[in-house]
């Protein structure tokens, strides 16, 4: 499970190196990741201190560190 988890990190990572600061539901949208799997690399990507989150009203937007 670890190493899909990782794979799904990496489909994040990536796409918000090409894309940059994005929304989850659009990040979600564009990948084609289910709610549990970005839950999931969002978390990644938190703990190894490569993702910041924000708020922009009622939005989470995600962001390359």
């Amino acid at each position: 499970m670890t190493d899909v988890i990782g794979e799904l990190a990496g489909q994040v990572w990536q796409y918000l190196d090409e894309n940059g600061e994005s929304s989850v539901n659009k990040v979600m949208t564009d990948t084609g990741l289910g709610k549990n799997e970005i839950q999931r690399a969002i978390g990644w990507l938190a703990r190894e201190g490569k993702l910041s989150i924000a708020t922009k009203g009622r939005t989470e937007t995600l962001s390359l560190v």
